[in-house]
């Protein structure tokens, strides 16, 4: 059984790690505010909970256990929320995301040869 755990805490917390740096480079390269959201929102929900939930593994049954649960807990009900806000607030603000339209092969050549002409 002590395995188990040792195996299951250390996945959670490779886990947790390898989220934390995809969400890390996505909100350096991503492009737009809402995007990056979305990158901030992986590394503090998914990332940090596994992590967290990895360490209570490793900790045993005690008081840190309980300590780790109830960061866990909170992180899940207040990150969603806090995203959630920002993007509203960003919305409200003026920002708006950014779409990428549709090309359409014919309306792109009359483009161009609208353009030469």
């Amino acid at each position: 059984m002590a395995l188990f755990l040792e195996i299951l805490s250390w996945g959670l917390l490779v886990i947790g790690s390898v989220m934390l740096i995809i969400g890390g480079i996505g909100m350096v390269r991503l492009p737009d505010v809402f995007s990056r959201m979305h990158g901030a929102g992986i590394i503090d929900t998914m990332g940090a909970g596994a992590i967290l939930l990895g360490l209570t593994f490793q900790a045993g049954l005690n008081i840190v256990t309980v300590k780790l649960v109830l960061i866990v807990v909170f992180i899940l009900f207040t990150s969603p929320t806090a995203t959630h806000a920002l993007a509203r607030a960003a919305l409200h603000g003026g920002v708006r995301p950014q779409v990428d339209e549709p090309v359409d092969e014919e309306s792109a050549s009359q483009g161009e040869t609208s353009s030469k002409t």
